[in-house]
This record gives C-alpha cells, sequence and structure tokens, in this order.
C-alpha cells in the first residue's frame, strides 16, 4: 500500500482555504474513487488526470486508487485540484519523489494532453494559501500575473505536467511570472465631452467626492446617459487593498483581463434592462457566482433606462445597497460577496419620452406616475441625488466646449474631498461621507446648529421628508463642505443638499 499528499487550495466564493489532497494506492481492481464532497467537474477529473499523465509519458498506476480532498466536509468545486492530484498519484506509485513540495501548494487544470490551464480564482486562492502560512505556490502560467501581486508568496509556473515531473527529477527550471507592466486599462470618456448641464455635473461631482448613489431623470438626449459613464473617470484610484479585493473578484467571475493586474481603476457596469435577478445579484449551478452588483464592487453599477428593469430585480438591489454585501444561498451551500458599490439610475419621465414634454407628449398623467412608480419608493429612498435635467438648447449644444471641465480638473477636487472626510472619519473606520452612519451625523460634535437644519425638521415632521431621507441629506451637506474647502456645512450647504436630494428647495 502507498500513500502520498500535497497541498492544494479551494475556494467557495472569494475565500480560499488549503485543502489536502492525498492519495492511497493498494492492490485490488484498477479503479479511482474521489471523496470529499467533490461536484461533477471535479469527480471528472480522474479522466482528465489518466490521459494527461500517460500523453506526459508517465506510467499510471494500475492499482485501486482512492483520493481524498481535505477538509471532507468542505464542498469541492471546479477543476482547480486537476495538478495537485496528478502529481499525489505519481508521488503515491513511486515514480515522483515529492520532498520538493514540502510546504508548497499547487492547483492547475490538466489538459488530456498534459497542458496546463488557468483557472478562475487564482488570485484569491493563492491570498488564501499565504494566509495559511504557505509562502510557496505553483500555478498555471496563466495565471502567474494575478498570482504574483499577492505579496510576501514566490509563484513559480508551469505550462505542461510534463515541465513539472522534469523539475522533481531532474532539476529543470519553473517558469517566472511575466514582468508586470503600467496598467493598460484604456482611458475611459471625459467630462469635457458633456454640453451644458451644470446641474447633472454638479450631481455627479458631488456623488463622486461622497459615495452617494444617483438618479439622474429627464427626457431621451439631455446627457444622462454621458454623466453616468464619466463617473469614473472622476473616482480616485483604488487603493492595494480595494484593489486586490476588486482583482479577486473578477478572476472568480473570469473576466479579469490578459496579464492578471491588479485593477486600479474603479469598475464600471452596465447590465441591460432585460438583466434578471440573478444577473444583477449573483447566481449559477452549484455555489453562486458574482452577479453585476459584485463585479462593479468599489466602482459604479449604471442601470440606463431603470424604469424599464423588473421590479424584482431593482428591488433586489435595496438589501447590498445599505449592508455593501450580499449574501446567496443555494442547494450547494451559502456565498458571500462584497457589493459596496456606487448606484446611478437614469430614466425617461414617460413611456412615449417625448423631448417636448407636454407640447407632444402623449402619455397621459396616470401613465407617466406608473411609469415613473416603476421605480419603487423604498428604492428611491436610498438614492441620495435625484435630479431632473432638462432638455438641451440650441445654444448650449452648439456652444464651443472649451469652457466644460475635463475630468482631471473635477478627478482633482473630488480627491481633496475625499482625503478631507478620510481625515474626519478614520478613528471611526469610515472612508467617505456615504458610509457614515445618520445616527453619527445627529449627535455633537457633528451635529450642525438647529438654524441650518430647522426646514429639513419640518418636512421631516410632516411626513414629506423619511427619516434616511434627513441623514441622506446631511452626509450631502457634509460632501459639499468637502469639495468647497470648508471645515463644516453651513446652511447654504443644506440648501444645495436637499435640492440634490429631493428636487425642491427647502
Amino acid at each position: 500500500m502507498s500513500y502520498a499528499k500535497v497541498l492544494s487550495v479551494g475556494l467557495a466564493g472569494v475565500t480560499g482555504q488549503l485543502v489536502e489532497v492525498e492519495a492511497d494506492l493498494s492492490p485490488g481492481l484498477p479503479a479511482v474513487v474521489l471523496s470529499g464532497l467533490p461536484d461533477t467537474a471535479l469527480n471528472e477529473a480522474r479522466d482528465r488526470v489518466r490521459a494527461a499523465i500517460v500523453n506526459s509519458g508517465q506510467r499510471w498506476p494500475s492499482r485501486r486508487i482512492t483520493v481524498n480532498l481535505l477538509p471532507a466536509g468542505m464542498r469541492k468545486t471546479g477543476s482547480a485540484f486537476d495538478l495537485a492530484i496528478a502529481v499525489v498519484l505519481l508521488g503515491g506509485a513511486g515514480e515522483l519523489p515529492l520532498a520538493a513540495f514540502d510546504g508548497v501548494a499547487i492547483f492547475g487544470e490538466l489538459g488530456l494532453d498534459g497542458t496546463v490551464r488557468p483557472v478562475r480564482g487564482a488570485l484569491p486562492m493563492v491570498a488564501a494559501a499565504a494566509k495559511g502560512g504557505i509562502s510557496r505556490v505553483v500555478v498555471p502560467i496563466g495565471n502567474a500575473g494575478e498570482a504574483a501581486v499577492v505579496p510576501g508568496v514566490e509563484v513559480k509556473a508551469v505550462d505542461t505536467l510534463h515541465r513539472l515531473v522534469a523539475f522533481v527529477r531532474d532539476g529543470a527550471p519553473l517558469l517566472d511570472p511575466p514582468e508586470s507592466g503600467p496598467e493598460t486599462e484604456p482611458d475611459g470618456p471625459d467630462l469635457a465631452d458633456v454640453a451644458g448641464q451644470a446641474l447633472g455635473r454638479r450631481a455627479i461631482e458631488v456623488a463622486a467626492a461622497g459615495g452617494h448613489h444617483v438618479a439622474l431623470l429627464g427626457p431621451p438626449g439631455a446627457g444622462k446617459t454621458m454623466l453616468a459613464e464619466r463617473l469614473p473617470s472622476i473616482l480616485p484610484e483604488l487603493d492595494d487593498e480595494a484593489a486586490l479585493e476588486v482583482t479577486a473578484l473578477h478572476s472568480v467571475a473570469g473576466v479579469l483581463p490578459p496579464g492578471g493586474q491588479l485593477r486600479r481603476r474603479p469598475p464600471f457596469q452596465a447590465p441591460h434592462h432585460t438583466a434578471t435577478v440573478q444577473a444583477l445579484v449573483g447566481g449559477g449551478s452549484g455555489l453562486a457566482r458574482p452577479g453585476a452588483v459584485s463585479l462593479s464592487h468599489q466602482g459604479v453599477l449604471f442601470l440606463d433606462e431603470a424604469a424599464e428593469f423588473t421590479g424584482r430585480a431593482l428591488d433586489a438591489l435595496r438589501q447590498p445597497l445599505e449592508t455593501g454585501r450580499i449574501l446567496l444561498r443555494r442547494a450547494d451551500g451559502a456565498t458571500e460577496y462584497p457589493a459596496r458599490f456606487q448606484l446611478v439610475l437614469a430614466a425617461n419621465p414617460c413611456p412615449c419620452a417625448k423631448p417636448a414634454g407636454d407640447q407632444f407628449c402623449e402619455c397621459s398623467p396616470l401613465a407617466r406616475r406608473r411609469y415613473i412608480g416603476r421605480l419603487s419608493g423604498p428604492l428611491l429612498d436610498r438614492i441620495d441625488v435625484q435630479v431632473t435635467l432638462d432638455p438641451l438648447g440650441a445654444a448650449e449644444l452648439l456652444a464651443p466646449h472649451s469652457g466644460s471641465e475635463p475630468s482631471a480638473v473635477v478627478a482633482d477636487r473630488v480627491l481633496k474631498a475625499r482625503a478631507a472626510a478620510a481625515a474626519r472619519w478614520s478613528e471611526q473606520g469610515w472612508r467617505t461621507n456615504g458610509d457614515v452612519p445618520g445616527a453619527a451625523l445627529r449627535r455633537p460634535p457633528w451635529r450642525l446648529p438647529a438654524a441650518d437644519t430647522k426646514a429639513l425638521r419640518t418636512r421631516l415632521d410632516h411626513g414629506s421628508l423619511s427619516a434616511r431621507g434627513f441623514d441622506r441629506i446631511l452626509r450631502l451637506a457634509w460632501t459639499i463642505a468637502d469639495l468647497d474647502g470648508r471645515h463644516r456645512p453651513d446652511g447654504d450647504d443644506v440648501f444645495e443638499a436637499t435640492q440634490l436630494r429631493t428636487g425642491i428647495a427647502p
């Protein structure tokens, strides 16, 4: 009887865990048994591994083979264990000494010809290995770039099973990760392209500075989509922690660009209005994969033609808007993903969306109310900035745009405003004004003078403003003050915040 063991990494959502892959080879009828809660893809590994070993010039052990993955109570998914299973089988058969793999985590998918193919989620898997005390990993060459961004881990790569065998037997070198160059993601659209719409530009700037959600209403051609698409261009780059988190999510979803570099720019997701609930929040067979809300984590989720989305899809956003996380329970288990994004809604005022209002609109007042009513009250109550854009006139559209500020200028103001907010709230662990609980703004030392909030309190008492709306106006007022370089908001800031929130002067 022969026994061997190597380390690999399993993944559940974006959470990784070290997995011991052990093999027992005993006399008996030739067979391969996999245990440890494997899914379908992992159960099929026995055929992939056998073909890969034989086609790599190695001898397949004709014995009864039991492969177990520990901890046995953790569900194992995907094809990332193929390479570790092949190594442990060759080690158990006495064909390959495994001393070189002590304290090394191995993962990768095998092709039938012995090639080692990349897998999803390599970055969080290497991060989990590092957290478990592993300082060396062997990964597919296609995953080496993203694996190398995890600090404190020595990454070696392989392109074939034969190369790995030659490394152990003959000391042939493994491959090094490619050198990471500068981020190659192209620049997005610039705010200088937007004609007119001073109110819309101000709303987007305030939203970027404070991490606030935005709803843009208005007729077609007013610039709603242009403004929303330019919001990422004025957001600050992601810091190391946020970049690792975002890159890990995109790695799990399989949408990380080639090269596997850290994503420093805030992501932007704009799903079509026919998107289902599962497409937005996450889904799929087995353990759920991240949806648009998680892929826009630390960035922007833009819902164009928001009133055309189903009510179920829109209301599914309410919980992650509050908590910044999404918990998905399926038959195979629960998966939690981060989902702290800025929501931008854009909608026409009515189904016909005629540009000239009542003069040409074919919709009845009831039809208008029903159409905009598809955006439920509880959802809109969570949107900090709600502005209605007027149609562009000929003078604005045809005027030279030399006076329009480019994104770089606005981004500089946003960066300074965020730095001021971070310095103010750092002791409490908040980074932007949009993160601050309303209770903190209603208590000393951050409570504003009664004279500055008198109109807000009156509206709250009359029921025309909810408690959540009251708190969000306070947050907006602090952001406006930060943009203007003042330490505390005054009555004018509260006035502007109320207009941005409700469209109505207090």
